[in-house]
């Protein structure tokens, strides 16, 4: 089954006020992965068969887990048989509907 997830995780124990480095490190992680991803300013969509993206939001996890005592991980899932491309189809369905 198909699954869009969009996924929010970073460390809560550094200090500053910027994460960007470790977005960084989960975004190196997603990109190995080849899965379609899709960076936002409040997350980052992934796309592809659902053991295949779960596999990627654990090793997000763990890549911040070595170094960090506490991680915020949010997670959203649109899971729908039969789709392919679904993140751009999405997209393309509300725009077409656009006045």
């Amino acid at each position: 089954m198909n699954v869009i997830v969009n996924l929010s995780i970073f460390p809560m124990d550094k200090p500053g006020q910027s994460l960007s480095p470790f977005v960084a490190r989960v975004l190196d992680v997603i990109r190995d992965s080849g899965l379609r991803h899709e960076l936002g300013p409040m997350g980052t969509c992934i796309e592809g068969e659902w053991a295949e993206v779960m596999a990627v939001v654990d090793a997000c996890y763990r890549e911040l887990e070595s170094d960090s005592n506490r991680i915020y991980v949010s997670l959203n899932a649109d899971c729908r048989k039969g789709r392919d491309n679904g993140m751009d189809a999405k997209v393309r369905s509300v725009q077409d509907k656009l006045r």
